[in-house]
């Protein structure tokens, strides 16, 4: 409902408009009156109305002067002045302050009423526009993650030259300039859900990581499926490691509220220059990987990480463990959820545990090399491949004859098993996502069909669904719904008689005003040019595109 608040210094008119005229029959709220300016202005910012009905000459603080202070703190608010005064002069400076009509006394209810209503209108349709606006971002949101995430991946690997990466940055509305950087790799996992399934205790979360953004000096982008990436900047060192530890405290204090959610975070090394940060992504990367080595959660700093103190946590002892088991179910772990990038840092860490003077005897590096290799063969033969496709260790050779042989072929092995993985993972998330097409062809037409509703219906995380979407497809969910609807939309258009708000809602979108605003973001033209031409080829559909509805 829109709100009426009227300044007049008239106690006889200040009556008349405020009884005599039935604001709520006619849909209005009228929320207070003042009788001048500067009893109006205090009211006026406390109860925010949508219309300001001022006369123009009242003691203390004038209509013109209480307009100026309206329109500079409220622009949004609509003003009618009144006067009994029919001189163009005060016309022209209502004009120029933005006032939206200048009305003389004595003017009837009825007449009254009548600008009023115009002026809602206006008002009305500032509103619709302003609602299609945002939820045209909102549905954009899944294409801007995206460009998102491929913004930090040319951060971290150095793809782009800084004046690249700033201007890509700029494109996405993201300042990226600082005096100083660091990277936390950051992973969340619900104890009740497999590895990258739907939980809503983890959404939630997510979404307080993202209202912790501004607070503390990072920005925030997905890594799917290995969680998300805090990128902090800072104008010193100190700052930014306050940031960090600011963080790192409110974090954990929040994950204290979710005992089913473990977290594992690696914090990398503060670097001074912009194309350094795939060093701090390294680093970062080298002490995320040591979530595979400990059962609790928390954050690890690569700056006073020691090699091989995590996987000796637990009191490891060589003469009384059976390494076999410990290392081997670690192993395992690994190559379920671990990244083939990872497998460096993975293979460094569980090597520098056993020790490097260990490794010295030949007997234990073909033990540790044989364990490796059984551990990868029974974990590709689960996945339905032949143990055939890894090699296996020469012992009677020289291909371990030293530490740093037998780690690269440890890598090796465990990179292949990831190759393996992920390939039969793509498989199975082709599967995934022809039944999440099926779910999308079958319900276009329910407006409230969104990426979280596909998510709950395959069990699997709504950013997760959105990147093996568009790795499968090509294109972002909200893409594909689109041009799904648009299509539907123009056969309705070229093959029936129904009017354009009942096509509307037939492809999912109950107000026809945001169809028409979609259909000629996408299609160039509106619907009503659409049928009269009887054809179209249509544009591409880009979230960029300017808004010309």
């Amino acid at each position: 409902m829109i709100k009426v608040f009227l300044a007049e210094d008239e106690f006889v008119v200040r009556e008349g408009i405020k009884n005599n005229v039935d604001w709520a029959g006619h849909g209005y709220e009228f929320c207070g009156e003042a009788g001048d300016g500067e009893l109006a202005y205090p009211m006026i910012q406390k109860l925010k109305p949508d219309i300001v009905i001022t006369d123009i000459r009242m003691p203390f603080m004038d209509g013109l002067e209480l307009s100026k202070l309206i329109k500079k703190e409220f622009p949004w608010i609509e003003i009618i002045i009144l006067s009994g005064f029919e001189e163009f002069e005060y016309a022209k400076q209502g004009i120029k302050i933005g006032v939206a009509q200048y009305l003389t006394k004595p003017i009837k209810g009825d007449d009254l009423l009548k600008e009023v209503d115009i002026v809602a209108g206006r008002i009305e349709e500032k509103r619709r526009e302003r609602r299609i606006r945002e939820q045209y971002a909102k549905e954009m949101e899944e294409a801007t993650l995206r460009e998102r995430s491929s913004l930090f991946g040319d951060i971290v690997t150095g793809a782009k030259s800084p004046a690249q990466l700033m201007e890509a940055a700029g494109a996405l509305s993201i300042d990226l300039s600082a005096m100083y950087y660091n990277i936390i790799l950051l992973m969340l996992h619900s104890s009740a859900h497999l590895q990258g399934e739907y939980s809503d205790s983890v959404v939630k979360v997510e979404e307080k990581l993202q209202q912790m953004e501004n607070d503390h000096g990072f920005l925030l982008f997905d890594r799917n499926p290995e969680g998300k990436a805090l990128l902090f900047k800072a104008d010193s060192e100190e700052e930014l490691i306050s940031h960090q530890n600011a963080f790192t405290e409110q974090f954990t204090a929040l994950l204290t509220e979710y005992p089913h959610i473990r977290y594992f975070g690696g914090i990398g090394t503060v670097v001074n220059r912009l194309r350094q940060l795939p060093e701090s992504f390294t680093d970062a990367n080298r002490a995320f990987a040591h979530r595979y080595f400990v059962s609790d959660s928390r954050i690890v700093d690569a700056a006073t990480l020691q090699p091989g103190v995590l996987s000796q946590e637990g009191g490891i002892d060589l003469t009384s463990v059976d390494p076999k088991q410990i290392e081997r179910a670690r192993t395992t772990n690994f190559l379920k959820l671990g990244s083939r990038d990872e497998a460096v840092y993975f293979v460094d860490e569980f090597l520098d545990g056993i020790g490097e003077k260990n490794l010295e005897s030949a007997m234990f590096r073909q033990y540790i090399a044989m364990d490796c290799y059984f551990s990868v063969a029974a974990f590709i033969e689960e996945l339905g491949y032949d143990r055939a496709e890894i090699r296996q260790p020469d012992l009677a050779g020289n291909a371990l004859q030293s530490a740093q042989e037998t780690r690269a072929y440890i890598r090796e092995i465990v990179q292949t098993a990831t190759d393996l993985r992920e390939k039969r993972a793509n498989s199975r998330y082709g599967e995934v996502v022809d039944e999440v097409i099926r779910y999308i062809d079958e319900n276009y037409a329910q407006e409230d069909l969104s990426l979280n509703t596909l998510a709950s219906h395959v069990n699997i995380s709504p950013n997760h669904l959105s990147m093996i979407f568009s790795q499968q497809t090509g294109q972002t969910f909200i893409k594909y719904l689109t041009d799904l609807r648009m299509q539907k939309a123009k056969e309705l258009l070229k093959c029936s008689n129904k009017r354009s708000s009942e096509i509307a809602a037939e492809v999912g979108y109950k107000d026809p005003h945001y169809f028409s605003y979609i259909f000629k973001k996408t299609q160039g033209m509106t619907p009503t040019r659409f049928r009269e031409e009887g054809s179209g080829t249509g544009m591409p559909f880009e979230s960029g595109a300017e808004d010309d509805a």
